[in-house]
């Protein structure tokens, strides 16, 4: 009953102030920090750790455990993080001026603006990215030995969750261009593209977009990952929100969490061949144990294992480029707790890492002083950017960015910490996106600037 009443106690907390520093937590209008809130915190790791220190998880992960304490201290742990990580960012939100409220409903009913109204060399700099985009999506296919979505359709009886890892872990092209110009700027441009289509009403536009939304769905869903189709369905409905075109009501939440329930379905039999009705109603198998365990389990397994079976990692879980510098090589935590826990899958090929909330990475490097440290960090990080984009200007690229974000740092936020600290994915995309801007107003400007001092030359 203890552990119920602190539980409460936190939440109730936790949506207080989640809601001052977001504006709405109303599932009407979502936006990066409830989208933070719901996905990241409350479905992904809350609920499953109350089950989990009430001894009432029955999960097959948390049946790793070897000290039954760590039980308790994950539920801490994910205690002070739903109450801190919103915390620093009210405080920053304070200390900045920034009512949430006021600036996120302006933001909606701002118009979204034509960026130099849709110059020519706007657009064909854009098409030429696009181009480039849908080119690392085939060049993606070409270099995936086994494609998994072509052997669920030709070849019902292949082993199809070792097929997935290695189409992540043993792709035979280059990484880069694959997670950077296929997996993440394909979905990012069909935004942009759709955007200019609806206000501009251009055939050009239009089929621009058709081109790219066809890319992003394949590339979404070629290696057989259940979440990134549905991820990019809402940025989908995110952009139709923030430009005008869409407003959800109780209903059509309804309408479309229902679809996207029969389609996990569908997905589940087809894909991991579950068909039997239990374990879609069971609370710890299937959709539902996936959705509040699989994301918060391994928590507990990184408090339980570093510092005891494993030694701290001390930096070394740290971004590659930085670690480079010193000579020393990368270790993923979530890779050694997959190897500790579940070694038989390493052997078996079907074992990959075993990502969840940011606290277990910043834990596995640096103790609990990593949790708390990580946890400001992440706060400050999350509503600047926040602030930022609601204060930026309105336009087809802010407004793309702004939802790629909201979709991409929860995602990040259940994946691990160091992607904090230097994600080279982010980094080129929002220099590609901000880089076609000024390089566009740059020429435009020398333009006025040279036309203006030819017609000064031509009067004197």
């Amino acid at each position: 009953m203890l552990y119920i009443l602190i539980w409460l106690i936190v939440l109730a907390i936790s949506v207080s102030l989640f809601k001052k520093v977001s504006g709405s937590l109303s599932i009407l209008q979502p936006n990066l920090n409830s989208i933070i809130f719901y996905y990241s915190l409350f479905f992904s790791s809350f609920i499953g750790s109350l089950l989990i220190v009430l001894d009432v998880d029955d999960y097959y992960m948390i049946n790793k455990l070897t000290d039954d304490n760590y039980r308790l201290i994950g539920f801490l742990v994910i205690c002070f993080t739903m109450v801190f990580l919103p915390l620093t960012m009210y405080i920053l939100s304070k200390l900045v001026g920034f009512d949430a409220k006021v600036e996120y409903q302006s933001y909606l009913k701002k118009p979204v603006e034509t960026i130099f109204n849709v110059k020519t060399e706007f657009y064909f700099l854009f098409a030429g990215l696009s181009a480039v985009s849908m080119l690392a999506c085939a060049y993606t296919l070409l270099k995936t030995g086994q494609i998994p979505l072509v052997e669920l359709l030709t070849n019902p009886s292949a082993d199809l969750g070792k097929l997935r890892i290695d189409a992540a872990r043993h792709f035979n092209g280059n990484v880069l261009i694959r997670n950077i110009f296929a997996i993440a700027l394909t979905p990012l441009l069909s935004l942009i593209a759709y955007v200019y289509s609806v206000k501009t009403n251009m055939t050009r536009w239009k089929i621009l977009f058709l081109g790219l939304f066809a890319c992003s769905v394949v590339i979404s869903i070629y290696d057989l990952a259940k979440s990134p189709i549905f991820f990019y369905v809402i940025m989908f409905l995110l952009v139709r929100i923030y430009i005008g075109k869409t407003k959800f009501t109780p209903l059509k939440i309804f309408v479309l969490g229902t679809l996207g329930a029969s389609l996990l379905v569908v997905m589940y039999v087809f894909i991991q061949d579950v068909t039997n009705l239990e374990s879609y109603l069971s609370y710890n198998s299937g959709p539902i144990g996936r959705v509040i365990f699989a994301q918060i389990a391994p928590t507990f397994l990184h408090l339980n294992i570093f510092g005891d079976a494993l030694p701290f990692l001390n930096g070394r879980g740290l971004p590659s480029v930085f670690l480079d510098l010193f000579g020393v090589e990368q270790v993923r935590s979530a890779r050694l707790v997959m190897e500790v826990a579940f070694p038989q899958r390493i052997e078996e090929g079907t074992g990959g890492v075993l990502n969840t909330l940011y606290v277990a990475e910043a834990y596995a490097n640096f103790g609990y002083v990593g949790i708390v440290i990580g946890t400001i960090y992440i706060g400050l990080i999350i509503q600047v950017l926040y602030i930022a984009f609601l204060r930026l200007p309105k336009n087809p690229v802010f407004i793309s960015l702004f939802i790629y974000f909201s979709i991409n740092i929860p995602r990040t936020l259940v994946g691990g910490f160091t992607d904090f600290l230097f994600n080279i994915i982010w980094f080129i995309v929002v220099f590609l996106m901000v880089g076609m801007i000024l390089f566009i107003r740059f020429r435009i400007d020398l333009f006025s600037l040279f036309r203006n001092r030819k017609l000064r030359e031509n009067v004197k």
